[in-house]
């Protein structure tokens, strides 16, 4: 359980919903991306369950969300708290730094001067006292002027997720282990992933921001200046009845490029990014593998089942099953198996191969089968 203290002051909590994660096909698709699906098994969906790590953080009615317009109704209903001032939708996916900005450029001109942090809705956490630690050193150092993450110690050289180097203290009042972020680095090989593993200077980037809104937009209008002037339009017409056509209008020519490339990377070259070390467990669930790991008790037997009425009948097989089409579905010795039965499509892989279904949904896309996707 989350620690019982006060919510801070002066804090918003930035929920971008988005993506389809092409990589969980058939089981997420555009219509119920993976944010909105019980991949933990804890009885709730991705999204709600950030809902709820962060609502002792910042309180209910201090949460934003950014999602599609596809979505709005799926996400209201698993989130029934949430207002509809904190609902912001976009009319087509422009990737983060546009999702975030916007977000950003609204509250800091409904609330001059606060700090905001975004928090992925399709991740899993656990150790909610430790993440809330995290987050309240990082608005402490936001507090300050630089530009916040939370980097994950690595306890495996993953060759999925990008890393964060850091070597130095920031040397913060009041946030003693915040570290100065020397530079962000893509996925790397399973050789380099190891040299990191054991430097220990390397964390996974979990893709949490924290910083003022304001120090994110004048960020943004150092490297993004048409973006940075079209979102102060949207936000100067977000809270009037102009919303709708200058949404209409704007949105859409905005340009498509993850915060880590508009902001992260150019602050940490300035000197300006900290990280602060994540002691929880966490996983953004990116591909079936990371699945059937969250779910394995570490047994090589172990064979995770997810889906209502799944009937699954197994016989020295082991990986994830999901299954929803109501078919019986036996396996026979096979090993790190991945099966997603649904009722129109079919996948079969392994877990090795688990990130390479996003090529299943390219050559979809590419052959025009909108309708599985």
């Amino acid at each position: 359980m989350s620690p019982t203290v006060a919510p801070l002051s002066h804090f918003y909590a930035v929920i971008p919903a988005g993506g389809i994660g092409s990589r969980l096909w058939p089981l997420s698709r555009a219509e119920a991306p993976k944010f909105l699906h019980d991949l933990a098994g804890t009885g709730s969906s991705l999204l709600r369950t950030t809902w709820e790590r962060l609502t002792p953080l910042a309180g209910a009615d201090r949460i934003m969300v950014v999602t599609g317009r596809a979505h709005r109704a799926a996400v209201e209903r698993q989130i029934p708290e949430l207002s509809d001032a904190n609902v912001v939708l976009e009319t087509e996916p422009r990737d983060s730094s546009a999702a975030i900005g916007l977000a950003a450029a609204i509250l800091e001109r409904r609330e001059p001067g606060v700090v905001i942090g975004s928090f992925a809705a399709d991740h899993v956490i656990r150790g909610a006292r430790f993440f809330d630690m995290a987050v309240r050193e990082a608005v402490v150092a936001a507090q300050t002027g630089v530009i916040a993450t939370i980097g994950i110690r690595p306890t495996e050289p993953a060759i999925g997720f990008g890393y964060i180097r850091a070597t130095a203290s920031a040397n913060i009042d009041g946030a003693a282990s915040t570290l100065t972020v020397d530079e962000f680095v893509e996925k790397p090989t399973q050789a380099t992933a190891e040299k990191y593993l054991a430097s220990g200077e390397y964390f996974w980037n979990a893709g949490m921001f924290i910083a003022k809104a304001s120090v994110l937009l004048d960020a943004l209008a150092e490297t993004q200046p048409e973006m940075h002037a079209g979102l102060q339009e949207l936000a100067e017409a977000w809270d009037t009845p102009d919303r709708g056509h200058v949404v209409d209008r704007v949105w859409p020519r905005l340009t498509k490029i993850a915060l880590d490339y508009s902001v992260a990377e150019p602050a940490a070259a300035q000197g300006r990014m900290v990280v602060v070390p994540g002691e929880f467990d966490w996983d953004d669930v990116g591909d079936f593998a990371s699945i059937a790991k969250l779910h394995s008790s570490g047994h090589k037997t172990d064979l995770a089942i997810l889906g209502e009425g799944a009937r699954v009948l197994s016989d020295s097989a082991n990986g994830i099953v999901f299954a929803d089409s109501g078919r019986t579905i036996a396996l026979v010795g096979v090993t790190d198996i991945v099966v997603v039965d649904t009722p129109d499509a079919l996948l079969v892989t392994t877990t090795a191969h688990a990130q390479r279904v996003k090529n299943v949904v390219d050559a979809l896309r590419l052959a025009g089968r909108d309708d599985v996707l």
